[in-house]
């Protein structure tokens, strides 16, 4: 049955508010989502708004950018968010939104900005409920697939994260060995690489035989400045804002075209480390050639064994580190230079470090894999996405492209 499509402003379809004040320090221990202009950023333990909900951003390098909640949230200063659907399904809402030029309807000067007033006058199309609700079980198919990939990869980073801990942090086989255990998880080939017994170093004690050093002894920065050109064109963009916060894995990029700015090229490999306000934990590893913004250090393993330098750079020490020693009091930006590089850090024997990349360099190419995946589909959604939700390509159609790209 063919359903009825209405023509509409914007501000027919949806109702919207700017969101609430929430500094780091307001911020209180909770599981309630805050979500702000580049999507969920971190928790907090009361909501202000129900969810299912549909955010937008409002301000900087986000403006434009839509993110959906699907439980209570609090919704953050630097978005707006829907307060009424007005008898839309809200996961269509989010749909529709991501199809429109928001960000083109920037009301600020130096500070892109965006005002709900602005927006009202857009005219969209949308179907009736019913039709509503089949779009979004169609598109809704192809993000619970994307999901699940990031879930997977949610644990191979947590397996990951917990060996760096056990053994380069809390030294668990060193401490088993000294207590006349057998280490725990690892061949007796492993086991037989850590020491029985700590030493005293300049970091206080450390397993015996090995060093006391600092993050440049493993990691060096890679400075490749250049500008927005039809060179950087043709590579995935990929600004501070699109790294998720405490994730190894990148989850989504840009295209070159949308590059602004001051840039720095990277490369497959290296490591992208979010410098201004750090204490947003954002540092991942680049799985592809691009460029990012020069907000981000881009670095680079000085030895083959990159996932320890990975683990080192990713770990809460050193994001404690760089926010500590951070300048600027509006914006604290961290420096690599004299500073993030000269952070204390324990340094294992090259073999160790070598048997800890054996055991997770298949869990990051598992994990790299599955977020191309993800890419991958992400680009065949938003193919649909604007085609579907004009009305020119009907669900039957949209269904045999979305079996193909699933099978």
């Amino acid at each position: 049955m063919r359903s009825e499509w209405r023509d509409c402003t914007l501000g027919e379809f949806v109702r919207l508010q700017r969101g609430h004040d929430l500094t780091a320090s307001e911020q209180q221990p909770g599981t309630v989502p805050v979500m702000g202009s580049a999507g969920p950023n971190g928790t907090h333990a009361e909501a202000r708004a129900k969810g299912p909900g549909v955010v937008i951003g409002r301000s900087g390098a986000s403006i434009g950018r839509v993110h959906y909640s699907a439980v209570d949230y609090w919704p953050h200063n630097t978005c707006l968010y829907v307060t009424d659907f007005l008898g839309n399904h809200p996961r269509f809402a989010y749909y529709l939104l991501q199809t429109l030029d928001l960000a083109g309807y920037n009301s600020g000067s130096a500070q892109p900005s965006l005002n709900r007033n602005y927006i009202y006058g857009m005219k969209v199309r949308a179907p009736d409920r019913d039709e509503q609700e089949r779009i979004v079980e169609t598109l809704q198919a192809l993000d619970d697939r994307i999901d699940l990939l990031r879930q997977t990869n949610a644990t191979l980073e947590s397996i990951a994260q917990a060996l760096f801990k056990s053994w380069f942090i809390d030294f668990d086989p060193v401490r088993a060995k000294q207590a006349g255990r057998e280490p725990e998880g690892m061949d007796a080939a492993t086991a037989a690489l850590f020491p029985a017994e700590f030493e005293e170093s300049a970091l206080g004690l450390i397993p015996k035989g090995w060093q006391a050093g600092c993050l440049g002894d493993v990691l060096t920065q890679r400075v490749s400045r250049t500008k927005p050109s039809e060179a950087t064109a043709t590579l995935p963009y990929v600004p501070i804002e699109c790294i998720t916060a405490k994730s190894v894995f990148l989850q989504e990029s840009l295209p070159g075209t949308q590059a602004q700015s001051s840039l720095t090229f990277f490369k497959e490999g290296d490591i992208l480390f979010g410098a201004m306000r750090p204490y947003f934990h954002k540092v991942c590893i680049a799985p592809f050639d691009g460029v990012t913004r020069t907000t981000a250090f881009v670095l680079q393993s000085k030895a083959k064994h990159g996932a320890f330098a990975l683990f080192a750079a990713f770990d809460d020490s050193t994001i404690e580190f760089a926010t500590t020693h951070s300048e600027g009091s509006t914006i604290p930006y961290a420096k690599w230079s004299g500073s993030l590089e000269r952070k204390p850090l324990v340094l294992p024997p090259s073999e160790l470090a070598a048997a800890f990349e054996v055991v997770v360099a298949p869990l990051l190419r598992s994990g790299i894999h599955a977020m191309r995946r993800a890419q991958t589909l992400t680009d065949v959604r938003d193919e649909l996405l604007p085609r579907l939700l004009s009305g020119k390509l009907r669900l039957p159609e949209a269904q045999e492209q979305l079996e193909d790209a699933l099978a």
